[in-house]
């Protein structure tokens, strides 16, 4: 008789892991999506905690491989590519130029004063250099595409939720990951060089050729795959699920090229999907496949799972500045002073964003996720390289971007929850009073404000508004 092997190795173990986590989530996805309104994200980071080294042991990602780090980064800078390019490509026919001011405003001002301000927070909580600190906020800085499509797909968002604005949000999230490397290495730059040399070197290495150069090749490359495709599909060259994965194909090529280039991947995607569905034929041609979306959205949870299992929880001690009253201070300020206010005050510049409630929505819903991780490696590796005085600083930079990652993840992915249980609770409350009170409460739907062609054409998507009014 043979012998019974069991083998429990991580090749085995994992992939049992994920793929029962993907399949059990998705048995039960309407329920915790559209009834209860939670993250996909929270529950996969959850569950990587849990089968993580910090408690049952079951997954241990630090021993894939000789560079854990180097690991993290890859699988992050794939799920952060594809992300953007799906999010390029659902995008409306030439949405970045017919939304230019907004995005404009989004990438520049606000994008800046976010950066500086998580860095001043790194700067007094965790006592670094502010150079230090910039590199670090730097990580923090973009707000990520892939928690904020969680957010912003779904019942709740097409209910509640303008498309106008969630569209403005999905183009912010996706642009501005790839404007995280001018932040770092405005930092870098000034660490190794003095300042003179650093601007010069940070004008050209920086913006003249990662991003300049991205756009060109994300431009061009969509224009080209977008004319290969209509050129195809009208000889029947194409089957349909070559069609339909060419996307994800193309994303793969850009990602090889602008990394032996040494530009800026992440951006070149996101215009390469714009690029590709420029004229809107694209996208109209795959909206209702679902396959795109599918495999991002498994791509995004199995990401979530290993960085639920990699989170350095043993960093979190008073040795090294990262006592855990200290992490809680600091995500917590993060969370409030890093978008919320400056989105108050300059909001009135945004035309996407027109209401309280617009503002409040784009204020609070500023994700931090796989782009800070991604962030996060290339500080340690430009300061491992280029510092040999970081020391504590540089050991501290994944432990501190880790935290908030977390702290983004549960606070954003619990919020809506929270937000229709305080509705429900007040709207008890308000029939109770209406019982007993000799007047009634009207509620009234605010006029839609269609100021151009492309609300007009997406009026009908607004979203139900209720406002209710007391009269005496």
């Amino acid at each position: 008789m043979s012998e019974i092997h069991i083998f429990t190795g991580q090749l085995q173990i994992v992939p049992a892991l994920v793929g029962g986590f993907l399949f059990i989530a998705g048995l039960c996805s309407m329920v915790v999506k559209e009834r209860l309104y939670l993250s996909e994200t929270l529950l996969a980071t959850v569950f990587g905690i849990i089968v993580g080294p910090r408690a049952l042991n079951w997954m241990d990602p630090t021993s894939w491989s000789s560079n854990p780090l180097q690991l993290t980064q890859e699988l992050s800078r794939y799920a952060l590519a594809i992300e953007v390019m799906i999010a390029g490509i659902c995008l409306p026919q030439k949405y970045i130029f017919k939304e230019w001011k907004s995005l404009g405003v989004l990438l520049l001002p606000i994008l800046t004063t976010m950066w500086l301000v998580t860095s001043t927070i790194i700067k007094f909580v965790f006592q670094v250099p502010f150079l230090h600190a910039l590199a670090i906020g730097a990580c923090a800085a973009p707000t990520d595409p892939v928690l904020a499509n969680a957010i912003l797909k779904g019942m709740f968002a097409e209910t509640h939720v303008p498309l106008r604005l969630r569209n403005i949000l999905i183009a912010e999230s996706s642009a501005n990951d790839g404007l995280g490397f001018p932040f770092l290495y405005f930092a870098i730059y000034l660490i190794r060089f003095n300042t003179g040399h650093a601007m010069g070197a940070w004008m050209y290495a920086t913006w003249a050729y990662q991003i300049l150069m991205s756009v060109c090749i994300g431009t061009t490359v969509g224009y080209v795959a977008r004319i290969a495709l209509q050129y195809s599909e009208r000889w029947r060259w194409i089957d349909r699920e070559s069609f339909l994965s060419s996307s994800v194909t193309l994303t793969l090529l850009l990602v090889g090229i602008c990394t032996i280039l040494g530009t800026d991947d992440i951006l070149c995607c996101f215009v390469a999907g714009n690029s590709i569905s420029w004229n809107d034929w694209f996208r109209i041609e795959i909206e209702d496949m679902g396959l795109q979306e599918t495999l991002n959205a498994m791509m995004s949870v199995a990401f979530f799972i290993y960085f639920g299992a990699v989170i350095p929880w043993s960093e979190y001690t008073a040795a090294n500045m990262l006592h855990p009253w200290r992490i809680v201070v600091f995500v917590v300020l993060v969370m409030v002073l890093r978008r919320l206010p400056v989105m108050v005050v300059v909001y009135k510049f945004i035309p996407a964003v027109r209401t309280w409630y617009d503002v409040l929505f784009a204020g609070w819903f500023g994700p931090i996720g796989v782009s800070a991780v991604f962030y996060a490696v290339e500080t340690v590796k430009q300061l491992d390289e280029h510092d040999v005085s970081a020391g504590r600083v540089q050991q501290t930079v994944f432990p501190i971007v880790s935290a908030l990652v977390f702290g983004s993840v549960l606070v954003h992915g619990v919020s809506i929850p929270l937000v229709l249980m305080g509705k429900r609770v007040g709207t008890t409350m308000a029939r109770t009073q209406s019982n007993e009170l000799p007047f009634r409460i009207w509620s009234r739907r605010p006029r839609a404000d269609s100021d151009n062609e492309y609300d007009k054409q997406t009026a009908e998507d607004s979203p139900n508004l209720e406002i209710a009014h007391t009269q005496t």
